[in-house]
Order: C-alpha cells, then structure tokens, then sequence
C-alpha cells in the first residue's frame, strides 16, 4: 500500500515537471514543417527572421525568447517559425521554389524578401494569420514587457478590431 501511494506521489510530480520543461524554450519548427503544423492546427504564424552575424538576433535569443512568458504566449498562440533570412538552401513552401539571391554584400532567401517587403532589417518579426496573410512586421530587438504587450494584442486578435494604439491607451496602467 505504502509504494502504491509512493507511486501516486511521485506520479502527481512528475506530470508538472514535465509540463514545466516542455515550455522552457519555444518550440521552434522550421519552414518546411510550416504547411503540416498548420493543416493540423491552424493558428497565426510566428516568424523570427535573422541570420547567423547578427547581435541583436543573438541577445534576443538570450534574453526575451527566454522570458518564461514570452514563451508561453508565443507557443501557445502561434506556429514559430526561426528563419535564417540569408538561407542558401533551397526549398517549396505553399507551392513556391524559394532560392537564395546572391544580392548585396551577404544575399538573401527569397522568402526572406518576400515576408519583409524587400526592406531586409535584423532581427524582424513577421506575424501572419492561419490564412498565411501578412498582420505585421516588427523590425529590431524587443525588450520583454514591450514584447509581451505585442505577443497579447496580436495572438488575442485585438488588432481586428483595435489599432495599436487604441489598444495601448486601453492596457495603460494595468
């Protein structure tokens, strides 16, 4: 009886704990598992576009992506996507060929061009709906609380019906 209860208890754990580790880091997928995630859950698309020389993509990845709330909200409310904007692999991604275009001093991917607008700026944050439309690009390193309110008015869907700034004015003071 005593071990019974024994496993009882170390069963009511270790479910926590494991709830706690699966959301420590963001569950990052990649491109090309982009399209199957979002046929078997759709929900808004997360993009963290950077490259590999980049210091304030490093210090984002070392400091807000590891806020535990920042975590949370992007897992939870999105598919995140990490994109290498200079990828030189090529690949097919919602019937597209995307290449690298040797352009400029480093190039860059097409995709990369097409989800900023040609205005190529690291780190930048592109947020699309299950539909695979453009909300929104946010372009530089985010402090945390500023990220957080970001992460709530887009994966809450108050930007349908609210612009930032209204939106703002209505969290200010809370």
């Amino acid at each position: 009886m005593k071990r019974l209860a024994l496993i009882a208890v170390l069963a009511l754990l270790i479910v926590p704990l494991n709830s706690i580790q699966s959301q420590d880091s963001i569950q990052w997928i990649g491109i090309t598992e982009l399209e199957a995630a979002m046929a078997e859950n759709p929900k808004p698309v997360f993009f963290d576009v950077y490259t590999v020389w980049c210091g304030w993509c490093k210090r984002m990845d070392k400091t807000t992506f590891k806020d535990p709330e920042v975590v949370a909200l992007i897992n939870e409310k999105f598919h995140p996507v990490k994109f290498d904007g200079e990828m030189k692999e090529s690949f097919r991604f919602r019937d597209h060929d995307f290449k690298f275009i040797p352009d400029g001093r480093r190039g860059y991917n097409e995709l990369t061009g097409a989800l900023l607008n040609g205005q190529l700026s690291y780190p930048s944050y592109v947020f699309l709906n299950e539909k695979f439309e453009r909300i929104t690009i946010v372009k530089g390193y985010q402090h945390t609380p500023d990220f957080i309110e970001i992460l709530n008015y887009l994966g809450n869907e108050h930007y349908l019906d609210q612009t930032w700034e209204e939106y703002k004015k209505s969290r200010a003071g809370k």
